[in-house]
């Protein structure tokens, strides 16, 4: 961990180290740009290049007959580098002139030559003027240079004394400025190596479960923030999995037991058959009754774990047609009170519209409002009747199933729909397979419905579907 700490300090470091001597490389190639122009030939120079070419210009001014002239060789430097010139006389006329500016006057006033050769710049700013000074006996000539480059004159006055004594200073100033980022970069690492290792350990601590939260006020505690809750989720996840697990292990179980319960008298009243010759008809009669029930339980179960699976894994094909859910609501309560197991029970039917159309799976449905209506009669008693209404309205669809039987508590409502969950109340064993509800919840889910279930016990129970309508 120490070598990964160092190597952590010594790469911050050298991006720091680097960051500043990028800034530095940058601002000193702004500073060669502010202080280089590109002449016509392509060369660059330093900015007081036309200065200085000015200056050492007077060398080629050479005077005729009392009238100055440019000497061959200083025609061609101002050919080369694109270089205008005027000489003008002490009246401020013109008498010499080669590759001027158009815009360049024939004639200055002292006022007009005094302002061109302070500000450095022709009337349309396009070249930079400089001038010169050249004698000829008790003649004094100027001679103007229209460079094709921009350059600003810049003037500055400073304080003599304090700028000597300044430039003797600046080099330890600077050094002990450079020695100040160095040891705060170096310090920043640590800094920061040292919370990273922090963050480091607390991530695996997570990883591992031994986690306990952080109360950080400093830099860091947004972050810190964030892992107090990853591992709050986490924990949260990990106690809903053990628990899930946990019901699924028990689901099973009982399935489980549910399959060999079946087989059992099967088996039995087989080896009865096979040992003896089967009795009289009658036995023989009540034997394969038996067999035959238990077969068609066994058949049932197996069907309803098929579907739940279908259900759970997107796999179910639907098949909706656009029907009176009326009609077939009320066809489906006579089909269950023509059944002889439920011909003396009682089932009310409740709808203001006779005919509402609906697109569904008719053979879904079918199983999931037969499940919730036979849930009813199963876990109530025999004198438990059940309320089908219907209310529809131009956004929603509302379908009530509600019983008066013995009710259940919340903790029993709230899991009523789970796949997984089994009811604690074990005084009688009822026929059904125990995951009727949740195969209905999931047909209804599936036709883009949802179920709700609310219950008092000793009062009843309500089911309310409900299908929004576009």
């Amino acid at each position: 961990m120490k070598r990964s700490g160092h190597r952590t300090i010594f790469h911050i470091y050298l991006i720091f180290f680097l960051s500043l001597l990028v800034t530095v490389l940058l601002a000193g190639f702004f500073f060669f740009l502010m202080i280089s122009v590109q002449t016509p030939g392509g060369r660059s120079v330093r900015s007081d290049w036309p200065k200085v070419f000015t200056e050492d210009f007077k060398d080629q001014i050479i005077f005729i007959d009392d009238m100055p002239q440019v000497k061959q060789s200083g025609l061609m430097l101002l050919q080369e580098n694109g270089v205008g010139i005027q000489i003008i006389d002490g009246s401020g006329k013109v008498v010499f002139r080669y590759q001027e500016p158009e815009q360049a006057s024939e004639a200055y006033s002292s006022t007009e030559l005094l302002q061109l050769v302070l500000a450095g710049k022709s009337a349309e700013g396009k070249t930079t003027a400089f001038s010169g000074v050249a004698f000829d006996a008790e003649k004094e000539y100027a001679y103007l240079l229209y460079f094709p480059v921009n350059v600003s004159k810049v003037t500055m006055y400073v304080n003599g004394e304090r700028f000597a004594g300044g430039k003797a200073i600046m080099i330890p100033v600077l050094l002990v400025l450079f020695l100040l980022v160095l040891i705060s970069g170096i310090l920043y690492g640590f800094f920061t190596t040292k919370a990273m290792k922090r963050l480091t350990t607390a991530i695996h601590e997570i990883s591992a479960r031994s986690y306990l939260p952080v109360q950080e006020q400093g830099v860091f505690h947004d972050l810190y923030d964030s892992l107090n809750t990853l591992d709050a989720e986490i924990r949260t996840s990990d106690h809903l999995r053990a628990q899930t697990e946990k019901t699924r292990e028990e689901w099973i179980a009982n399935i489980t037991h549910d399959l060999k319960t079946p087989l059992s008298p099967i088996k039995g009243y087989a080896e009865i058959l096979q040992e003896t010759d089967g009795g009289d008809r009658e036995h023989r009669r009540h034997y394969a009754d038996v067999m035959l029930k238990n077969v068609s339980y066994m058949e049932k179960l197996i069907e309803d774990l098929k579907l739940t699976y279908q259900l759970e894994n997107g796999m179910l094909p639907i098949h909706r047609e656009n029907k009176n859910i009326v009609r077939f609501l009320k066809e489906l309560v006579i089909d269950i009170l023509n059944t002889p197991e439920y011909e003396t029970r009682s089932i009310h039917f409740e709808s203001e519209e006779e005919t509402v159309l609906f697109p569904f799976d008719q053979m879904l449905f079918t199983r999931a409002f037969r499940n919730l209506i036979i849930n009813a009669f199963v876990h109530g008693e025999e004198h438990t009747e059940i309320t089908v209404s219907i209310l529809a309205s131009q956004t929603a669809l509302k379908i009530k199933v509600t019983d008066n039987g013995k009710g259940m508590n919340e903790e029993a409502a709230r899991h009523l729909f789970d796949r997984y969950y089994r009811g604690t109340n074990t005084e009688q064993k009822p026929e059904g397979t125990g995951l009727g509800l949740a195969i209905a919840k999931g047909i209804i889910d599936l036709h883009g419905g949802t179920i709700s279930v609310s219950s008092i016990p000793t009062v009843g129970t309500a089911f309310q579907i409900e299908f929004l309508l576009s």
